[in-house]
């Protein structure tokens, strides 16, 4: 077993999620990662049941149209494939899914012929604005039980978070690059 856990009565240990069973002699840091990793875990796991049961669409069609909505004079499928983090394939499957539901289509990149753009159709358009309107309402809901200070707090802490982890990722691409002679 890793450093730093330890184990508990199985009942308590599923209720107080994997986070939980790190001890305290880990780092501090290793706990917070684990906790942000188990709210969005069950964050999504509640918006995929929930879109599921009332849209009959899974998170990844969510997804795909949300990055499509952004974009309505077009996005390649490649930058669709690297904003949604899944393969091109993964990309392809949905466009052809949701090509046949009429609501995207796909047409030659003017500026590049040999890729493809994608657009949400009027439907598309019309029905990613209903759902993303109830999609919002749920997230709202998750959250609303904290205080509106916590949750600004939160939404701060976390900025932070995001700006030094892009220092550091740009801190660690500048250290590999070749120095000059």
């Amino acid at each position: 077993m890793p450093r730093g856990f330890h184990r508990r009565p199985e009942q308590e240990r599923e209720s107080l999620g994997f986070e939980a069973r790190v001890t305290e002699e880990a780092h501090q840091s290793l706990r917070l990662w684990l906790r942000m990793m188990s709210c969005n875990m069950e964050i999504q796991s509640v918006l995929r049941r929930r879109l599921r049961a009332e849209f009959g669409m899974s998170l990844a069609r969510f997804d795909y149209m949300a990055q499509a909505y952004r974009h309505p004079e077009g996005v390649s499928m490649r930058a669709l494939s690297n904003y949604l983090m899944v393969t091109g394939g993964n990309v392809t499957g949905l466009t052809r899914e949701l090509q046949k539901e009429g609501w995207v289509s796909r047409a030659l990149d003017p500026q590049d012929r040999r890729s493809y753009l994608v657009r949400l159709t009027p439907e598309g358009r019309a029905m990613f604005e209903s759902v993303a309107t109830v999609h919002e309402s749920w997230v709202v809901s998750l959250f609303a039980d904290m205080l509106p200070a916590d949750r600004a707090r939160l939404t701060d802490l976390l900025g932070q978070v995001r700006t030094l982890l892009a220092q550091a990722d740009l801190a660690q691409d500048r250290s590999a690059e070749p120095v000059a002679d």
